[in-house]
Formats: structure tokens, sequence, C-alpha cells
């Protein structure tokens, strides 16, 4: 008779990357997606603190560039922009890896729901608005300003350590953290984001998995690989949802952190919305969303591709390294 063969083991559940190596793909994706959309990022921030039209995205690039600081006034903050952009989103997904393990009890079989996705990208969004808040205001400043000393303004920042040091030296915790509060607002983009990402990617492997006949489905660590085209249509679909429900935000806290005190300077979020709906009406509030919708989707895309794509780097060398460890134990 043929020797029966045991019954294959049951597939393990995929572990979750470490907190660090999260972070580690966050900060890649922040970089390179900086760099990618900087120019756009700056005129969309232009857009937002003008009271005034400021004309055609191609124009304005133009102008920019063709002003008493040539081409690179194109590139205009973007050292705060990297360092900024990176640690955002570093920090961003290493509490959010932390704050999902804590809520899945590091059970890699555990599936979250859309609401335990909302609060723990709200979470991790808020501890990182307190981080990184700073940075924010600097970079604004100096994307509004020139490297061009004007004897009608303050003289502009430098780089990254000087915005900071003499914004605390001149406008204390209060200037550091100018426009926090409307950042903690801003939280929701992102936790809308996040939680629209992990659906549709949840969602769009298990259609897979079915499609394969496969009863089985991922848990909240399911590592199965997507095409880089279904990361750019997902991660692009979940930043418009989010985008079009938070805007407005973005406006009045672009206001408040351009402005450095003076009889003319917003007194909080308050008067801040009540001037600009008086003198300039609704549209205000949705100035710059042209360029921010057409920055949004390239930037967003390409931040998740290049996260998924070292995620899934990091993931794969995780599992050769325990491979090798396990058959050396043998």
């Amino acid at each position: 008779m043929a020797k029966s063969s045991a019954p294959a083991a049951p597939a393990q559940p995929p572990r979750p990357l470490s907190a660090g190596s999260e972070m580690l793909a966050g900060v890649g994706a922040g970089l390179v997606s900086t760099v990618c959309m900087h120019p756009l990022d700056m005129l969309k921030v232009q857009y937002q603190v003008s009271t005034k039209g400021v004309g055609g995205i191609v124009g304005s690039l133009r102008r920019i560039a063709s002003g008493p600081d040539g081409a690179r006034a194109l590139y205009r903050g973007l050292s705060p922009n990297l360092v900024g952009n990176a640690s955002s989103w570093g920090f961003y997904f290493l509490w959010y890896t932390l704050i999902k393990a804590r809520m899945a009890g590091d059970d890699p079989s555990v599936r979250l729901n859309a609401g335990q996705h909302l609060l723990a990208s709200a979470s991790s969004g808020v501890i990182t608005a307190f981080m990184t808040n700073p940075l924010w205001v600097v970079k604004t400043r100096m994307f509004t300003s020139s490297r061009q000393v004007d004897p009608l303004r303050a003289v502009p920042y430098r780089g990254v350590i000087d915005g900071l040091t003499r914004l605390a030296r001149e406008e204390g915790i209060r200037g550091l953290y100018r426009g926090n509060l409307l950042a903690l607002v801003g939280v929701s983009n992102g936790a809308i984001q996040f939680m629209s990402y992990e659906e549709l990617k949840r969602r769009t492997r298990d259609r897979k998995r079915r499609r394969r006949g496969e009863t089985t489905l991922g848990g909240e660590y399911d590592a199965e690989p997507l095409s880089n085209l279904e990361y750019i249509v997902l991660s692009g679909s979940a930043k418009l949802f989010s985008t079009a429900c938070t805007y407005p935000y973005q406006t009045v806290r672009s206001r408040l952190q351009n402005q450095a005190g003076g009889p003319d300077a917003y007194r909080n979020i308050r008067d801040c919305v009540r001037r600009t709906w008086r003198h300039e009406g609704l549209r205000a509030f949705y100035r710059g969303l042209w360029p921010s919708a057409i920055r949004v989707l390239p930037g967003t895309c390409v931040t998740f591709v290049v996260y998924e794509n070292i995620a899934g780097w990091l993931r794969q060398r995780a599992n050769a390294e325990l491979a090798v460890s396990r058959s050396d134990g043998h």
C-alpha cells in the first residue's frame, strides 16, 4: 500500500513588520514624494495664503522661476519640506503600526474593522501633528518668502535650523505651534484616507482570493502583494475622498501659519473664518484646490507605491533571515 502522507500543517498568518521597519518605509516614501512634488506643493501654499488671484498653474510656476532667485525658487523651502514630510510619514507609520498591534492583541489572524482603522490612524495623526507642527510653520513661511532681503518684510529664514531657532526666540511656543489646532483638525484627512485605503486594499485582496477559489481570507497583516497599478488606484481614490471632505481647513491653517503678528493678523480660527467668508466668500476656502487636486494624486500615489515596495522588500528580507535562522537551528 502507498504510504499515506501526513496532513500539511496550516499556513501561519504573516507576522507584521516591526514598527522600526514601518517607520523606515514611511521615511523613504516621504523623501521621494517630496522631491517629486515640491514645486506644486509650494504653489498650493501660495494660493492658500494669497488674498488675490495668483494666476494659472503653469503661468505661476513660470513667474516664480523668472524671479530674482531663478529656477531654484521652485525648490524654495525644500529642506523643511523634506524634513517635515519624511519625519511625518515615518512617525505616522510608526505610531499607526504600534496602535494597530495593540488593538489586534498582536494576533496576526485578527482583522480590524473600519472604525478601528479610523481610530488608529486618527490617534497616530494627533501624535505626529504635535511632533512636527513647528516644521510646517517654518515650511509655510519659507514657501511664501524670497531669498532676497525685502526691507518691508522680515529677513527670510536661511533654513530649517535657522527657522526653528528664530521662531522659538521671536515668537515662543505660541509661534512654534501656530495653527496646531487646525493641524489636529486636519488629522481627520489622514484618518479618512487611511481607513479608506485599508478597506480598499482588504476588499481587493479578498476579491482576488475568491477568484482563485480560496475560502480563507487574510488577517490584519495580510502581506499578499498587489500590483503598482492597484496601489496607485487605491491610494489615489482614498486621497481624493479624504481631500474632498477636509480641504477648507487647510486654507485656514496656512493663513494662520503665514502671519507673524501685526494689526491685520487674524486673532484666532474663528476670526480667520469670519473675515475670509465676509471679504472673499466661499470660494476662498477652496483657493488652491485645483493645484492641490493635481498634486494630490501623483503625490499620494508616489508615496504609497514607494512605501509598499520598501515595506515589501523589508518583509522579504525579514522572511529570508527567519528561514536561514530556522535552517541553522536544525
